[in-house]
């Protein structure tokens, strides 16, 4: 199902910017080789389950509120938080510009961390409303890097943050790197687990086509195969559409 790579030019070692008032140093490590089996373990997930619809959300902005609230918990406590948000009519960045940060604390209560996300929340639309006047159509017209950069400025979003920004929200071309997808990788000896953030999302980047919709439905089936056969404990490892293409079955696998 997928072609061969384009494989994109090396990045700098480091990319000092100021950002916001602030220095901000991107740093960038040595890069593993690109995987030519990566494109197989996609159509083997894809074959198994198809196309996952993936990520949730009726507009492009609430696919950026639920990439700050899903940090450090489940989607389903980010999904009780959203309904909040629907329910007050917050889900545009102007009414979550105007609504006081104690109120939008007490309503996205339930995705944890709430005081703490509340503050991103408002850092990610103050930083919209300066640099696009609101535009999310605007900042998404900011090429990629450039704009990457930018998000990594913003207080509260980190790299996978800013990854699922940029690829759900705003079909981009980049690859959302997670737990899940660390996990397959070392247990498929695909990665070593000492890879930096970067690394691995470099290491996907140029095994495969430069697609969003490739990345989008790859990582997507990535999440759904770490939660339901590549599990912490116990792997499901018998039913796993992966399950021809692993070498070694870990010890407590199923």
């Amino acid at each position: 199902m997928c072609t061969s790579p384009t494989l994109p030019a090396s990045p700098p070692a480091s990319s000092p910017i100021r950002q916001h008032g602030r220095r901000v140093t991107v740093r960038f490590t040595p890069t593993p080789e690109p995987l030519p089996v990566l494109p197989q373990y996609f159509d083997a997930l894809f074959q198994a389950h198809g196309e996952q619809h993936w990520w949730p959300g009726q507009t492009p902005f609430e696919v950026i509120v639920g990439a700050i609230l899903v940090q450090n918990t489940s989607w389903l406590n980010v999904e009780r938080a959203i309904a909040n948000l629907h329910q007050a009519k917050l889900l545009t960045p102007s009414a979550m510009q105007k609504v006081s940060q104690s109120r939008l604390a007490r309503l996205i209560r339930s995705s944890g961390y709430f005081r703490q996300k509340a503050s991103k929340l408002k850092a990610f639309v103050s930083f919209l409303r300066k640099n696009h006047h609101g535009s999310l159509a605007s900042m998404f017209r900011t090429p990629t890097a450039t704009l990457r950069e930018h998000l990594l400025g913003v207080h509260g979003i980190g790299p996978e943050t800013a990854d699922s920004v940029l690829l759900y929200a705003g079909n981009h071309p980049v690859f959302v790197v997670d737990a899940y997808t660390r996990r397959i990788l070392q247990r498929h000896g695909l990665a070593t687990g000492k890879e930096s953030y970067e690394a691995l999302r470099s290491l996907f980047e140029k095994s495969l086509p430069t697609d969003p919709q490739l990345f989008n439905a790859f990582h997507a089936l990535l999440v759904l195969t770490g939660k339901n056969h590549c599990r912490t404990r116990a792997p499901f490892c018998s039913q796993c559409a992966l399950r021809p293409l692993l070498k070694h079955l870990p010890e407590d696998a199923q």
